[in-house]
């Protein structure tokens, strides 16, 4: 009789299971028994550890993450929201979009590259399984201290890891963020973002319905890379000794993903699948249980027939393995001959591995013996919840109290521009983005370093009728600011992706995020989870853009040191016709500059602070929501009428920084005149504000539009000559804001 067996498991029950190594605590492994009436067979384990696991039930934030559904504005655009591998939204034309971010944090400190590039396929396989195809990638990045020697361990490795598989998939990567702070040592943040396009009525869901389909597991075979990678990377605090979980980190090969992808759009188009999953985290164990859970809620499976590279691995491995590249779907019978050849089409290997049943069990077999015999349901829904306790931080009030009042301001603000735009986190990006490929497949409209990513959609998909539609995605995120106050963290990370993809022209319409904060299991860090949740869903509401989907990341600490709490926010915008897209900066000479929005004196968390002081203290800058929703109303609107020339959104480093980025996007010079405070009017971070360049005989009428929408325009000067003047304060030839600015980090990695 087999040892992992149903029937020895009820002949047992004192037999002593290895829970706790594989994170489960007491009263979880107590609770599993109370739903089966028994002690769990080691496969029964296997499947409960993952699917129980942080990274995959989500048990500590839930209680939290309800406020994305309770707070939802109301939105028409919204055709499949949390819950589904990825959010679906209608861009109009017939056209939807589905579009996720996740993160694969731990992974990529273990080993860099192979972390990184299947943290890229995983999230374009969720995409994928919406029926989609996969159009483009972004990446969100944090990293410790541009100048420690783990950051130069790990950055290179995750830049070539992101390179090397979307480019081998043919993805343009559009956009995305690279931020260096010491918090992040041994903690990087790898956060990717994919997008998809399909017709809005193929919309593909992970379910399993019609007993007697069948269950086929197509895609790479299984191996023993990333066994339990989900609880064992994901679900724990990160020690130093992390080094030896190597193992648990998965191996990536794109060129089969991208058989993978034509193979799937192909079995679409052919109407040949009821439901489909990919397998990404918790492998096998949660496309089961989450297809059966979700379909007719019985599925039979034979573990024998799963395809192996490593034949010596045992049921509770097969389970476990997160190896890549893989698929799960349900098929009718009379579709598995058409199935099939189209897989063996695309050289896609595929197995029936089962079917669909009605008893309301999954069952697996192995050898002949019965070892699952579980409520599908109790693995992938009905999990642990915790409310666990949080309070504010100890020394929060003292953090909030320590303002940058009491640093001293500069009196020479050109070296201080010098400085900020050639310190790491403002310094020109292209040493990495040069390593993406930006144009693949000819529809990328902006990518970096504009402010967000656009991309046309008449030519992806084949057949289609032509439209001037486009989409727009920004992901944006502050670390700083969620450590002052991370209500006003999330609601800032928000605001300024949502103001990126309305500088573009496009209107913003929903939201993913990708949550990344430390251990759960401390009461100040959970605050901090609560807070930043609170925040993001309030301004959702507010600004009326729902929340499609996203990530939790728990666990990002060495130790006890967590990292700064760091939500991130992905906005996806629709533009009527990507013609009409606004470019980033000055484009031509003789252009009229102007500032949407109010600078007010606020430094807390701002670059200037860190940088020139090394100093994080006081509050970040007020979210100012109805602002930013007047301001993108402005904003869209112009660009329809086709008044702008140019836009650029103020952030980190103020108008100072955002003017010299300006005059780099062509290099063309500018000069302006402040009305105000010389510092602070440079330098400050307050949100809601837009720098634009208009035509002279279109500025009268833009400026009209602001006055109806009650967005305060300025006018500071023109665009032309050869160098940055701020009259009576400073001026530096484009040429050497070029040096300073692309210098920094080839110097640092090159």
């Amino acid at each position: 009789m087999s040892t992992d067996s149903v029937k020895r498991a009820v002949e047992t029950p004192a037999e002593p299971m290895p829970f706790a190594e594989l994170g489960m605590k007491q009263e979880e492994y107590d609770r599993v028994k109370e739903i089966l009436g028994r002690r769990p067979t080691g496969s029964e384990l296997a499947i409960y550890s993952v699917m129980w696991s942080e990274h995959c039930s989500y048990k500590s934030s839930k209680v939290h993450l309800r406020q994305f559904a309770t707070k939802a504005p109301k939105s028409d655009a919204l055709l499949v929201g949390m819950g589904e591998n990825a959010g679906v939204v209608d861009i109009g034309d017939g056209w939807a979009a589905t579009f996720k971010i996740e993160s694969h944090n731990h992974p990529s400190y273990v080993e860099p590259h192979q972390g990184a590039a299947t943290g890229v396929g995983g999230i374009v396989r969720d995409i994928m399984s919406m029926g989609a195809r996969p159009i483009a990638v972004m990446d969100a990045l944090r990293f410790g201290g541009a100048d420690q020697n783990d950051t130069r361990r790990v950055l290179p490795g995750v830049v070539e890891g992101i390179s090397s598989y979307g480019n081998c998939l043919g993805l343009p990567n559009i956009g995305g963020e690279l931020v260096f702070d010491p918090c992040y040592i041994g903690n990087p943040l790898v956060n990717a973002l994919c997008v998809g396009l399909l017709r809005k009525d193929q919309i593909k869901l992970a379910t399993a319905p019609g007993p007697g389909n069948k269950v086929v597991l197509f895609g790479a075979s299984t191996g023993p890379d990333g066994i339990g990678g989900a609880s064992v990377l994901a679900s724990a605090t990160f020690e130093d000794e992390s080094h030896a979980k190597r193992p648990a980190v998965q191996v990536g090969d794109p060129f089969m993903e991208k058989l993978l992808i034509e193979c799937c759009l192909e079995l679409y188009a052919a109407d040949v699948v009821v439901g489909i999953q990919d397998l990404g985290a918790a492998g096998v164990s949660c496309a089961t249980t989450e297809l059966a859970a979700k379909g007719t809620g019985g599925m039979h499976v034979d573990l024998n027939l799963v395809p192996l590279r490593d034949h010596s691995l045992r049921p509770e491995e097969i389970l476990m393995s997160e190896s890549q590249e893989r698929m799960m779907a349900v098929v009718r019978p009379s579709d598995i001959s058409a199935f099939m050849a189209i897989c063996q089409k695309w050289d896609v290997p595929a197995t029936v591995i089962g079917e669909v049943t009605d008893t309301g069990r999954l069952v697996m077999t192995w050898d002949g013996e019965t070892i699952v015999d579980i409520p599908p349901g109790t693995a992938a829904d009905d999990g642990p919840v915790y409310e666990r306790p949080f309070h504010e931080p100890a020394g929060q009030s003292a953090l909030n109290a320590d303002t940058p009042d009491r640093l001293d301001r500069p009196a020479d603000l050109r070296a201080t521009l010098l400085e900020l735009l050639g310190s790491p986190n403002l310094a020109s990006k292209e040493w990495v983005t040069s390593q993406y490929d930006r144009y693949v497949r000819s529809n990328t409209v902006l990518a970096q370093p504009a402010d967000a990513g656009m991309l046309r959609i008449s030519e992806i998909m084949a057949g289609a009728e032509p439209t001037t539609r486009g989409i727009a995605l920004a992901t944006d995120g502050n670390g700083r600011y969620a450590r002052l106050d991370p209500y006003a963290g999330a609601q800032l990370a928000l605001a300024e992706a949502y103001r990126n993809v309305a500088v573009t022209g496009a209107r913003p319409l929903a939201v993913t995020n990708c949550l990344n904060f430390g251990s759960p299991e401390d009461p100040e860090v959970m605050w901090q989870f609560a807070e930043a949740v609170r925040g993001l869903a309030d301004a959702c509401r507010t600004l009326g853009v729902p929340v499609t989907g996203g990530n939790v990341s728990f666990y990002n600490q060495t130790g006890s040191t967590p990292i700064h709490p760091t939500p991130v926010v992905g906005v996806l915008g629709v533009i009527d016709d990507v013609a009409k897209r606004v470019a980033t900066g000055f484009v031509a000479e003789g252009l009229r500059i102007a500032l949407l929005g109010e600078t007010k004196d606020e430094f807390g968390g701002s670059e200037w602070a860190h940088v020139a002081h090394g100093h994080l203290g006081g509050l970040p800058p007020e979210a100012d929501l109805a602002a930013e929703q007047a301001m993108a109303t402005v904003l869209v609107e112009a660009a329809a009428l086709g008044l702008l020339e140019g836009s650029h959104d103020l952030s980190d480093g103020g108008l100072a920084i955002a003017l010299a980025e300006s005059c780099l996007a062509r290099g063309i010079g500018a000069t302006v005149a402040l009305s105000g405070d010389a510092f602070t009017d440079l330098f400050s971070e307050s949100s809601a504000r837009v720098l634009v360049a208009i035509r002279p005989e279109a500025f009268d009428r833009f400026a009209a539009l602001c006055v109806d929408h009650e967005v305060p325009c300025y006018g500071l000067g023109t665009t032309g000559g050869t160098s940055l003047v701020v009259e009576g304060v400073l001026e530096v030839p484009v040429a050497e804001l070029r040096e300073t600015h692309s210098g920094t980090l080839p110097a640092l990695f090159g």
